[in-house]
């Protein structure tokens, strides 16, 4: 098993095999908006790394994780158990997972970028084998109560799919941020937060 990692307050174990942490996760955990108190669902959550560093902005978050691989949503159950976090970790389909309707404040992802045949390779980890991007705006819509949000990352290049799907499904884009790897690079990320049935317009963040 890899180094455990230091998130703030708490430690993330990262079993082999499992999708590592990645700078678009501590992005996403960082741009997010979050409220004392709020339940917070992380749709394919792996280890529970965004959970960990949400939860380190705000300690009183109830904490969901979705996740279809067993190893990394029982390696989820264990950091949010022995981080004594409020919350849990369910492996299941986000698709069709048992959850309330409208239940949560805010909804996160950091999802696969590449749709099937895009060319682009690296499993369901990387690309939409399992859930496509129109499947995962209609979970994160099912599962957002209305004023409640939705936030994930993704690729620049998938933007107009990415804001023509959350619009579709009642998810109004508010918020959004390109991300680079210098200031000459160009955008490498996109990070988008969305309200359950919020009004037009958009701020764009530097």
């Amino acid at each position: 098993m890899p180094k455990p990692e230091q998130l703030g307050p708490y430690l993330l174990e990262q079993p082999d095999g499992v999708f590592p942490l990645c700078g678009d996760t501590v992005a996403l955990s960082a741009f997010a908006t979050v409220r004392p108190r709020w339940r917070v669902c992380d749709l394919g959550c792996g280890s529970g790394a965004l959970l960990l560093l949400l939860a380190g902005r705000e300690p009183t978050l109830q904490l969901t994780g979705v996740e279809l691989d067993e190893t990394a949503a029982r390696a989820a159950q264990h950091n949010l158990a022995a981080n004594r976090l409020d919350g849990q970790a369910l492996c299941c389909d986000l698709r069709c997972a048992p959850l309330p309707a409208g239940h949560f404040d805010l909804v996160i992802s950091n999802p696969p970028y590449f749709s099937v045949g895009s060319g682009t390779s690296g499993g369901s980890a990387r690309c939409e084998e399992t859930c496509s991007l129109e499947e995962l705006c209609a979970a994160a819509a099912r599962l957002v109560h209305n004023g409640g949000r939705f936030a994930l990352c993704h690729r620049p290049e998938r933007l107009c799919d990415l804001m023509c799907c959350l619009r579709a499904h009642g998810l109004e884009p508010k918020r959004l941020k390109l991300l680079s790897h210098s200031p000459a690079a160009p955008a490498s990320v996109v990070l988008v937060e969305a309200v359950r049935q919020g009004k037009p317009g958009l701020d764009i963040i530097p």
